[in-house]
């Protein structure tokens, strides 16, 4: 290996891309590994924990969870903060993005129809609005979290926003955090981004 390696689903989507962008952003060349859903199940025994993305560098173990890749990624190219306790608020609100996932992911995986439409109207009724409220009590006046620069938090926020915001998960309303208009600039801010733009304009 001669360079860094990522390894991930190929979609543009969730834990993967957050990944990917943050490379991107921090200026990194990286191989950018895209494994198909059939082939996940030889690979699953193969990673630290289970689940992807998985990230390699010559010289160093395999690391896995998208949080401890994107604080690693962060802290080399100032993507995240150096005052450990703002740190740590950062890293609070990538955990809150995990616990979204944690909810809100084990619904596709139902392949009853109607089962899925009453968990996820319930996530909508209550979890889903509280998610959205406490996020946004974190953030400040922008346009991201810790001001004028992005960090690899705004990139979560952004890609649990974005998860929503096309409208193409069942039963969710796209408008399900329009009520919280700092997490939404957030959202914004990040898909406005120059950098994050070229990332997208590559195809």
């Amino acid at each position: 290996m001669s360079k860094p390696k990522l390894t991930y689903f190929d979609a543009p989507v969730s834990r993967g891309e957050e990944c990917r962008l943050a490379l991107h952003l921090a200026g990194v060349d990286f191989e950018d590994v895209r494994i198909q859903q059939a082939d996940w199940p030889a690979l699953k025994p193969q990673t630290p924990f289970g689940g992807l993305p998985m990230y390699e560098e010559p010289g160093h173990p395999v690391l896995a969870q998208s949080n401890a890749i994107l604080v690693l990624i962060g802290r080399r190219h100032g993507l995240h903060p150096t005052d450990a306790f703002e740190a740590a608020r950062h890293e609070a609100v990538m955990h809150h993005v995990e616990d979204l996932r944690a909810n809100v992911g084990p619904t596709i995986r139902i392949k009853d129809e109607a089962e899925k439409k009453q968990r996820r109207e319930a996530l909508v009724e209550s979890f889903l609005p509280a998610w959205g409220a406490s996020a946004e009590k974190q953030l400040g006046d922008g346009p991201f979290f810790a001001g004028s620069r992005l960090h690899v938090v705004d990139l979560k926020l952004h890609m649990a926003v974005r998860w929503f915001a096309g409208g193409k998960v069942d039963h969710i309303p796209a408008t399900i955090f329009a009520a919280y208009p700092k997490l939404s600039r957030v959202h914004d801010a990040v898909r406005d981004h120059a950098g994050v733009k070229a990332w997208y304009a590559k195809g």
